[in-house]
């Protein structure tokens, strides 16, 4: 029979749906709908049997391959849950696909053959029973065989030429206890660095931040490919009972959205970090990476961790990564037990360095000189111990930069981090600060291009950018900017700052103090604190807010809490008073303020550039010319 004749063809259609079997696709209201080669599969054998239970036992024996090594539960549950999301479907009131529990699912809708197709629903007892089956069967054949061909004999998509992008989503915690999220998204982690390892020429792994905002999402594969600029998508679910944990992984093409790869690993806990390598060499392997001996002998090599320190590294970073005081206390408390159960853990000390390093500056009532030394001090035992890993290079390089002003030494810190691993999205989002506090513009942007294709979501590296663009007086794009950041989290408080004053620089008064009221009330501030702003302004412009912040600031420090010599200094500074000014620089000079590390390019200094007092300063700071 010719090909193209309708009968070869094999149309289905259900409500405003129609399938093509032969050519495996679906369409709604003639309009094609992408879906992936499994969920088509399922939804082949629910028509092929419309009216009667597919077991989920039959399922794996037509969608995968005898020798295949999959977490069929997971895969299975998935494929249905696409199929559901491509028919517009609910589980809950199914209009064409149902769940009978633990037992399969079944095809509820009324079906219409088109010229020649399975059969109308409406009368499927029009055809005798021995008949009607030995047509199932041989229907059912032909799919099989048409599936195991295409598998066994069409050619591998051709990969992309230039550089390979790939995501790993959130692995899907089937615990079924959420208080063991933080092992899941541990795994997500760790998974993101082992990739981010491999020929980092050819292949770029997006960062965690931004992988994290697609946990449990609903979104199909090619949104999430278009939003990220991905080539394919990892994801996985990780199931834990005791000491035993099964990890299981896909690996997801986003042109075609075929499934590439697909297998699963059983591990105690002490050995949990090796499937992680098994993991990546396989991806490696399936888009043909060719692997250098040294990361072929990174991936096979996993230093066994003791269960209890690993599981209480991985509930730090678990709460590290909220970021609000209260949480990042909670982690510094987590690595100190990893510290306690294995002394020579050393992704423990570098989470400790973190804590330090973001506790500076007030953020968590630590001064400089309480936290940098104590975040050096974990960074250099961490590197004693292992001094592959980047993040620990990264946090040592930002005490020299931010603490020791040792410019050189911290700029080599960040060329190792970099070195070991080049998609470190933090790494390089700290390097394009260190380039931009130095005054090397250019060289900074083009590190900060590099961060956003690796972290396009980070609302802290679109604040980072806007500020970029602050210093460098480009004060519409640092606006654009920071809008950009609001638009990922609205009540990022140092994103509105950065608009105030890139309105007040560029001579839009009125405009930046009502950037400033909106400021003050994301801050939580009361009616009355508003009100004492709004009549400052009116009294004297700027500089009565000014003269407001130098009050509240007073008075903040008369009660024993941290204040930035720098910022007081910067206030001074734009009143007019260089004599002040420079005393507040040289107490942060003494206290080793965080900010002085940007007192080369930042504009609120600029009525000091001139002043010899400014430039003896920046000579003592070692600032590179």
């Amino acid at each position: 029979m010719d090909e193209t004749t309708p009968q070869a063809r094999r149309i289905v259609r259900f409500g405003v749906y129609e399938v093509d079997l032969r050519a495996g696709e679906l369409r709604k209201h003639g309009v094609k709908i992408k879906l992936q080669e499994q969920p088509f599969q399922i939804l082949a054998m629910l028509l092929e049997r419309h009216g009667e239970v597919v077991t989920r036992e039959e399922l794996p024996q037509n969608l995968w391959p005898a020798d295949t090594f999959v977490d069929f539960e997971h895969s299975i549950n998935a494929a249905v849950k696409r199929l559901r999301k491509a028919l517009d479907d609910s589980a809950d009131s199914p209009r064409f696909v149902e769940t009978l529990p633990r037992r399969g699912y079944r095809f509820i809708a009324p079906v219409e053959a088109l010229e020649g197709g399975v059969g109308a629903a409406a009368a499927p007892t029009a055809v005798p029973g021995r008949m009607r089956i030995a047509a199932l069967v041989l229907a059912g054949l032909v799919i099989a065989f048409g599936y195991f061909a295409w598998r066994r004999f069409w050619p591998r998509v051709k990969l992309p030429t230039g550089k390979i992008m790939r995501v790993v989503l959130p692995f899907e915690n089937l615990s079924g206890d959420p208080t063991q999220d933080y092992f899941a998204d541990g795994l997500t982690e760790e998974m993101i660095t082992q990739l981010a390892g491999l020929q980092p020429e050819r292949l770029g792994v997006i960062a965690r931040t931004s992988a994290m905002r697609y946990k449990h999402t609903q979104k199909r594969v090619d949104e999430i490919g278009r939003e990220l600029g991905v080539d394919y998508l990892l994801e996985g679910s990780v199931r834990r009972e005791g000491e035993r944990v099964r990890i299981s992984a896909q690996l997801i093409q986003v042109s075609d959205q075929a499934h590439l790869w697909a297998e699963s690993y059983d591990r105690d806990l002490g050995s949990i970090l090796a499937s992680q390598g098994e993991v990546a060499r396989s991806i490696a392997n399936e888009i043909e990476l060719e692997l250098t001996p040294p990361q072929q002998a990174r991936l096979a090599y996993a230093r066994p961790v003791i269960p209890e320190a690993h599981e209480a590294y991985l509930r730090g970073r678990y709460h590290w990564n909220k970021r609000t005081p209260e949480e990042v206390q909670k982690g510094l408390e987590y690595f100190n037990q990893a510290i306690e159960k294995d002394p020579r853990y050393a992704l423990a000390y570098a989470g400790v360095a973190d804590y330090y390093t973001v506790g500076s500056g007030g953020y968590l009532g630590l001064s400089p000189k309480e936290a940098y030394p104590k975040a050096k001090a974990a960074a250099l035992k961490a590197l004693e111990i292992d001094d592959s890993v980047a993040e620990t290079h990264t946090s040592l390089a930002t005490v020299k930069m931010e603490y020791d002003w040792d410019w050189a030494g911290a700029e080599q810190e960040f060329k190792r981090a970099l070195e070991l691993n080049p998609n470190y999205a933090i790494g390089h989002q700290w390097y394009a600060e260190f380039l931009r506090a130095v005054g090397r513009r250019d060289e900074s942007f083009r590190e900060m291009q590099r961060v956003l294709e690796l972290d396009p979501f980070s609302v802290i590296v679109n604040n980072s950018h806007g500020i970029g663009f602050l210093y460098a007086r480009q004060y519409d794009r640092a606006v654009q900017q920071c809008r950009r950041t609001l638009e990922l989290e609205p009540d990022f408080l140092s994103a509105q700052g950065c608009i105030v004053w890139s309105r007040y620089y560029s001579g839009l008064v009125e405009e930046a103090f009502q950037e400033q009221l909106r400021l003050d009330k994301m801050a939580g501030a009361s009616p009355a604190q508003m009100a004492a702003l709004r009549k400052a302004y009116e009294a004297g412009g700027w500089n009565g807010v000014r003269r407001l912040w130098l009050d509240r600031q007073k008075e903040a420090m008369s009660k024993g809490k941290c204040v930035s010599p720098v910022s007081h200094a910067g206030t001074y500074a734009q009143l007019g008073d260089k004599g002040q000014a420079m005393v507040w620089l040289e107490k942060g000079l003494k206290q080793r303020d965080v900010r002085m590390a940007y007192l080369k390019i930042d504009p609120e200094f600029d009525p000091l550039r001139s002043d010899p007092r400014f430039q003896d300063l920046l000579r003592r700071m070692n600032f590179p010319h």
